[in-house]
């Protein structure tokens, strides 16, 4: 996992920060190959580097304004919406909402409800592709706790794909954290999980796209409600 620090897009750059040596690293050899005369090759380098930079992207997103609005963590399609649920990083049963972020996706993650990092539990494990459902139990994935300031909890999951080799998290134990804020991403993959409490309001279904930080996915009342 890439611990990057990342506190959001560097100005005039609408690329996320760990993209930056990517596509440095790219530009370089398609830069090589053309210098020494190797046409064809430094053709082929452009494109995947101009690849590269567009999986990047870090556009910035209008969040919808009401503080009980939880939003999507990522770009992609709902996959599934499930009730009483369990989780292995809290106990109880929850509502369960997957997103599948596919390779034409923006990848950058985005906190849902404002609160504090109870925990952050990264898990190292395999890379089955991501819309099998099997994957939030073996694939590598790094979970966020979140107490929301009425105290109630619910948890993002990062979870690496078929293709995804590295999840970037730059939330630790202990940080508060807003919504619609960036977090981190997952490099060239793949699905994110929530675990939601049963009193939150679902508002989305399987087959809905969702657009990280603008996306509603659910309401969550006050602890008076």
């Amino acid at each position: 996992m890439d611990r990057t620090k990342w506190p959001g897009r560097r100005a005039a750059l609408p690329v996320a920060v760990p993209g930056i040596k990517f596509i440095l690293g790219a530009a370089f050899l398609t830069g090589v190959f053309f210098y020494l005369g190797w046409v064809a090759a430094g053709s082929v380098a452009a494109v995947v580097t101009l690849f590269i930079t567009w999986f990047f992207r870090d556009p910035d997103r209008q969040v919808p304004e009401g503080d009980q609005w939880l939003v999507s963590p990522a770009d992609g399609r709902v996959i599934r919406v499930d009730d009483g649920v369990d989780s292995e990083y809290l106990s109880g049963s929850f509502q369960k909402v997957s997103i599948f972020m596919n390779v034409f996706n923006v990848h950058v993650n985005r906190i849902p409800l404002d609160g504090v990092v109870e925990k952050a539990v990264y898990t190292p494990g395999r890379f089955i592709n991501a819309s099998f459902d099997k994957a939030s139990i073996y694939n590598e994935r790094n979970a966020l706790t979140i107490r929301t300031s009425n105290g109630q909890r619910f948890v993002v999951v990062q979870i690496a794909g078929l293709i995804a080799r590295r999840i970037v998290n730059c939330a630790n134990a202990g940080t508060r954290v807003h919504r619609g804020e960036r977090y981190g991403m997952i490099q060239f993959g793949s699905r994110l999980d929530l675990y939601l409490p049963p009193t939150c309001r679902i508002q989305v279904r399987k087959g809905d796209k969702t657009m990280a930080g603008v996306t509603v996915i659910g309401e969550m009342p006050s602890a008076s409600s």
